[in-house]
């Protein structure tokens, strides 16, 4: 299995506290390898990682997450400033954020800091490491590294020993699924929508037909088609639902247009973007229209079979 992987990491974890303005607060302090920055797709947004001399010599450093480095240093740039925690001070040598999403399965929360392992190893005593990071060569290769991997934990633990081998295709699997449902719950929420609003569209026509039975009577009078009758509120129909089509795309798409506007207040959410797909605007746009179509036909019909003598007795 060698051959298959590029790089191997581990990571434990110390729930401790950090002194803020005189006051305690919860700090998740998170020891880690030399690889862990690489195989996570760590971003260091101000300063450097850890380097084999801190490793070593369990020098005490730490990176902070751009939250809480904010919280702790908001005025000033916290490379090089020491913190507090617990008992121990380290000194800062950069800031860092997580790349990519990772739907919860990380330990590493909004206001943590990361530390050498030897570090933390020396500290607690405890040597073995909670979470296990293994960086395959090529994703072709993922199956076959997780499932040998596994084998690997089996023959060297107790039988009563427990773990869990994950690995990110499983999480993406997972985020499809989800990702699924909700455009399953969306789309009925959407049927329904259209199916409510399309009765009304339908029933304003009927009222629209019956208050026009005379003028409906007129035109067939001096030579109008029943053709010529449908279309005219057919197009009526299409009107009607497409003025809403156009309020509620507006609509739809301000929301992100100010979300984004929003997002660029906040520093920790930097490079997070609400898209808009123009072709998903386009569609629900096309849908509309056609809504009012479809419901408007009964309507449309109906007038269109009007007799021109009982239109013109209508009162």
């Amino acid at each position: 299995m060698p051959q298959l992987i590029s790089e191997v990491a581990g990571s434990n974890v110390l729930p401790m506290t950090v002194i803020v303005g005189g006051q305690e607060r919860p700090v998740t302090l998170v020891g880690v390898t030399q690889g862990f920055n690489r195989i996570r797709n760590l971003a260091i947004l101000r300063g450097r990682y850890f380097d084999f001399d801190d490793m070593d010599s369990r020098s005490k450093v730490c990176l902070l997450t751009e939250a809480l480095a904010h919280r702790v240093f908001p005025f000033d740039d916290p490379d090089g400033k020491e913190i507090q925690v617990g008992e121990l001070r380290f000194t800062v040598i950069g800031v860092f954020k997580e790349r990519a999403v990772t739907f919860g399965q990380t330990e590493i929360s909004q206001e943590s800091m990361i530390v050498p392992f030897s570090l933390l190893q020396y500290y607690t005593g405890t040597p073995y490491f909670k979470n296990l990071y293994v960086l395959a060569n090529r994703s072709d290769d993922i199956p076959v590294v997780t499932r040998e991997l596994g084998e690997i934990l089996q023959s060297r633990h107790r039988g009563g020993a427990k773990y869990r081998v994950e690995n990110s295709a499983g999480i993406l699997e997972t985020a499809r699924q989800i990702a699924l449902a909700l455009m399953v719950v969306l789309i009925l929420i959407a049927l329904i929508a259209l199916v409510i609003s399309g009765v009304g569209i339908m029933n304003i026509m009927l009222v629209t037909v019956t208050e026009r039975t005379r003028e409906i009577g007129i035109r067939k009078a001096i030579g109008a088609t029943r053709d010529a009758i449908r279309y005219q509120f057919l197009m009526e129909a299409m009107a009607i639902s497409g003025t809403g089509a156009l309020a509620g795309v507006t609509i739809g798409v301000a929301i992100p247009v100010v979300l984004n506007f929003v997002i660029g207040f906040f520093p920790e959410a930097a490079g997070i973007t609400v898209p808009v797909s123009w072709v998903s605007v386009v569609l629900a746009f096309v849908v509309s229209c056609s809504t009012g179509l479809v419901f408007g036909y009964l309507p449309a019909n109906r007038a269109a079979g009007l007799e021109p003598t009982e239109s013109l007795r209508h009162e």
